[in-house]
C-alpha cells in the first residue's frame, strides 16, 4: 500500500471514535509496528487530532474528513498561493490554520519511489520569504512565454545578472527558475524568493546550442 493510501486509511479508521491498537492496525494494512507509529507521529504533526499512546491504542476526533482528489500542479500552486497569503496575514486563528492544513498537505502528498521529493509545508522557510517569490512570478512567467532576457539582482548577491529563464519549478512552497546566466556563461537554477529586483531586457532570444533547455537537463543527467 502507498504511503498515502496508508495514511487515508488509518485516517478513516480513527475518525470512527474508537479505540485503535496498533498490533491491529499493522495486521490490518500489512506493515510493521515502527511504521504505524511512525504514521501516528505524521498524522499527530500534521495537525490530525490523534489521542493515545504506543502500548495502549489510538483515537481521533476529526471535525472533517474530506474525500482523496487529484489536484493539478497548479491547482496545487493556487492553494499553496492561499495559505501561504492567510499565514502571512494579521488573522492569528486563520494564520494557525493555514500552517496545519499546510502540514496536512505535506503528510499526504505522494512519496512513492523514483519520485523527486515534494513539499508542500512551510516548516523549512519563513512565510514572508514565500511572499517575496509571489510578486516576481508574473514578469518571469511572461519573459518565459515571450523568450525574454531578464536582469536581475539577488537578495545574498549584489552583483547583477542577465539572464534567459527557461524553465520555472514548483516544490511545494519554493518556486525556482532554471536559466542561462548570460553574466556567468552557465546555466543556474535560482529561488525566486531569493530575487531582489527584476527588470525585462529589449529584445527576445532564440535557442543557441549548449544554452538551451535541453542542454541543461542533459547535463543534469550525466551528474551521478
Amino acid at each position: 500500500m502507498k504511503r498515502t493510501d496508508r495514511l487515508y486509511a488509518l485516517m478513516t479508521r480513527l475518525k470512527d471514535g474508537g479505540l485503535h491498537r496498533a498490533e491491529d492496525l499493522a495486521t490490518e494494512l500489512g506493515v510493521s509496528l515502527r511504521t504505524i507509529y511512525r504514521d501516528m507521529d505524521t498524522l499527530a504533526a500534521s495537525g490530525v487530532p490523534v489521542e493515545g499512546e504506543r502500548g495502549l491504542g489510538y483515537t481521533a476526533r476529526a471535525t472533517i474528513t474530506l474525500p482523496p482528489m487529484n489536484l493539478t500542479d497548479a491547482e496545487l500552486e493556487a492553494l499553496h498561493i492561499g495559505l501561504a497569503a492567510v499565514a502571512a496575514s494579521d488573522m492569528p486563528e486563520q494564520a494557525d490554520a493555514a500552517r496545519t492544513l499546510a502540514s496536512k498537505m505535506d503528510a499526504v502528498l505522494p512519496e512513492d519511489a523514483g519520485m523527486a521529493a515534494r513539499s508542500f509545508g512551510f516548516a523549512t522557510y519563513p512565510f514572508s520569504e514565500a511572499a517575496q517569490g509571489f510578486r516576481h512570478m508574473p514578469a518571469i512567467r511572461a519573459a518565459l512565454r515571450a523568450r525574454q532576457k531578464l536582469r536581475l539582482t539577488f537578495l545574498d548577491d549584489a552583483k547583477t545578472h542577465d539572464v534567459r529563464p527557461l524553465h520555472m519549478d514548483y516544490w511545494g512552497r519554493i518556486w525556482t527558475c532554471i536559466a542561462w546566466d548570460e553574466t556567468d556563461g552557465a546555466f543556474s537554477s535560482f529561488r525566486i524568493d531569493r530575487v531582489d529586483t527584476l527588470r525585462p531586457l529589449p529584445g527576445l532570444f532564440v535557442d543557441e546550442p549548449g544554452k538551451s533547455l535541453k542542454d541543461y537537463q542533459a547535463l543534469e543527467n550525466t551528474k551521478p
